[in-house]
Formats: structure tokens, sequence, C-alpha cells
């Protein structure tokens, strides 16, 4: 009986084995094979490459199909002027870059696209860039979804090339061009691999604050003011807002370091030599932080003023600490401000206010 049973077993096992092997499939060998373009070129051999070997770094990856001629036409009857074609054959050809890059004088971000190409004649394409992607050629691809257009050149070359091709030239530091090539045509794009680097406008912005006030706008000063308006204290700092946050105690917590702003680390200038908390400080650039407590800050002079915020603070580097007690500003504000107030005596009170909460540091001029 378990023999049997055994038995029957094993043939269900081999008859179920026979129809899940019946039902796989796999694609044969396609007449327009898929293939890359790389730059730069030795880069796809990144495990071959010594560690300062300048082409370690991949730049740009082009997924392609490569058709064939075969005898056919190409430009004008098999590729019709005048209609967008995949550059390729089958999936839409499929370009990444790894950085950001500028073409035709547009910053194009670091990301993967698709590209396209709208033959106009024998001289000349237009090259297309999308942010489309999945899909089977260009048939009812969704143009409001190019960001890139560029009229790029074409030259016919002596001898045809039978299988369409990608490939990469190096033209100087900045500029490298990418040559798509069938038949005897040869078109070019010029890609800029080191644009400019324009910021957009930034959440937080920067600000400053100088004292004297005028002192920032010397030209609109009465000849017989400028010696009482040379510059003593300068303050570079950012402004980020709340937006509904809560600052002290959540967005910034209490008894860690803050950078008393966003981005880059405040800068405080001093055209002269002062005093802190009866404590001397050399004219010259530092950073400034703080370490807000419910009841007090404690303000943290630093030489470290090339800094983006808190990480790898040196503790050593501080150049003296003070700790002053918070008071409530008299109206609620949305963005961290500083400011300037004269105590007399010499004295001058730089003031840090956020939310419902402000603080000073004075400073003893000569």
């Amino acid at each position: 009986m378990r023999l049997h049973y055994f038995f029957t077993l094993g043939l269900c096992l081999l008859f179920s084995a026979g129809l899940s092997a019946q039902d796989v499939k796999f694609g044969g060998l396609d007449k327009s094979p898929m293939d890359g373009a790389y730059y730069p070129s030795r880069s796809r051999y990144l495990n071959y490459l010594d560690e300062d070997d300048k082409d370690r770094t991949m730049k740009i990856r082009v997924l392609y199909s490569r058709p064939k001629m075969q005898g056919r036409e190409l430009f004008g009857e098999l590729i019709p002027y005048g209609q967008d074609w995949r550059l390729g054959a089958n999936e839409a050809t499929e370009i990444t870059f790894f950085q950001d890059v500028e073409i035709n004088n547009v910053r194009v971000f670091r990301g993967t696209y698709t590209m396209f190409a709208e033959p106009v004649n024998a001289t000349s394409w237009i090259w297309k860039l999308s942010k489309e992607r999945f899909i089977g050629g260009s048939q009812d691809r969704d143009v409001s979804k190019d960001i890139v257009s560029a009229k790029i050149d074409v030259i016919q070359v002596p001898n045809a090339r039978e299988s369409f091709t990608i490939g990469f030239q190096d033209v100087d530091d900045n500029t490298i061009h990418m040559f798509m090539e069938w038949g005897n045509s040869r078109a070019k794009l010029p890609i800029n691999i080191n644009p400019a680097f324009m910021a957009d406008d930034d959440p937080s912005p920067m600000d400053l604050v100088q004292y004297p006030n005028m002192s920032r706008l010397r030209n609109f000063v009465k000849p017989e003011e400028l010696a009482a308006n040379e510059p003593k204290v300068r303050v570079v700092y950012s402004r980020p807002q709340l937006k509904d946050r809560v600052a002290f105690g959540e967005l910034i917590k209490y008894g860690e370091l803050w950078r008393l702003g966003a981005n880059e680390t405040p800068q405080v200038f001093f055209f002269e030599d002062v005093m802190i908390d009866g404590k001397p400080v050399k004219a010259g650039r530092y950073g400034l932080f703080a370490r807000p407590e419910a009841d007090e800050w404690e303000f943290v002079l630093h030489k470290s003023y090339q800094s983006w915020g808190t990480p790898n603070f040196d503790e050593e580097s501080t150049v003296l600490t003070f700790k002053a007690k918070t008071e409530k500003t008299p109206e609620k504000l949305e963005a961290l401000s500083a400011t300037f107030v004269e105590m007399g005596d010499n004295t001058i009170h730089l003031i840090f206010g956020w939310e419902d909460t402000m603080a000073r540091l004075p400073i003893t001029l000569k």
C-alpha cells in the first residue's frame, strides 16, 4: 500500500513538473539586439580599474536597440522626415545621467530619461529628451513631458554603418559629443558635463545685520558722519521659517548644539578687537552657534566659520561661550531674526529671536 502511494505521488510530481516546464517561454534573440553606450567607455570595467583611474566614475549610460540597415533606405523612407523616431528599435531608448549636465543651455538633472530624434532632412535632426519612460517606440508618447529640444547637425559619412550605433567623444574638459550613426548619417549632440551651478531660491534665505546699520550703506552717509559709521560688527546668517512648526524643544532640541539658523554656519565679523563677557576677542571672522535650553541659551563663538551646521564640531576650536537668559519677543517671529541694539557705554547687544523667544549676546566695543 505504502509503495503504491509513493509511486502515485512520484507520477503526480513528474506530471506537474512537465506541465510547468511547458509553460516556460524564453525569448529568442532579437533582430535588433539591445546594447549599451557608456561615458567614459571604460567605466563599465570598474572592477578592473585602479582606485585613482579617472574613468572609474560613470557619467552617462544609454540603453538602446540596434536595428540593421538590411539594404533599406533609412532616413526619409524607413524613418520619415518630420516624425519622432525612438533612436533605435523596440522600447524607447533610455539615457541615464549620473550627474547634472547641460544640453542646449538647459540644465538636465541626474536621472533616467528617454530620448528621441525627429529627422528634418539629410543634414539636421531635432533631438528630444523626455521624462516619460517605459514606452515602446514613439507612438502616442506624451510630448508634454519633453524637457529638452535641440537642433543638431548631421553629416554624411562615406562608409555606411549597418547597425545603428551610439558613442561618445571627448571634446574638452567641459564638453563631450554623443554620436548617433546609422547608414551614412552621423548626428552629433554636444553635452556640457560641467554646467554652471545656479542655485534655486533657498527656503531659508541668507541675510545680514551690521553695526552701525548705516555702515553697510556708506555711499548714502554724509561726509561728516562717515567716521561715526565705520563698520564694527557684521553677522551673516540664514533665516529658517516656522511653517507651523514648534521651534524650541521640538525642531531644535534643548541641550543640543544648533547652528543658529540653517544651511551654512552663521559668520560673525569683528572689524576691531572687542570684549565679550570680559574676555578679549581679536578682530576677525568667527562661527556662531548656540545651545538652547528652556530658560537660557549658551552662545558659542568658534574658530570654524566655513562649515555646514554642527557635524564634526571641534570643541577645542571654541573661542568662548556665554550664557544668556531667554526673553519673550515683542511679537511672534515667523523667521529667525537678528538685530543690534545700542546699550550705551560702547556696549551693543546682538539679539537673535525666533518664534516667541530671544536671547542677547553683549559685545563691548573699543
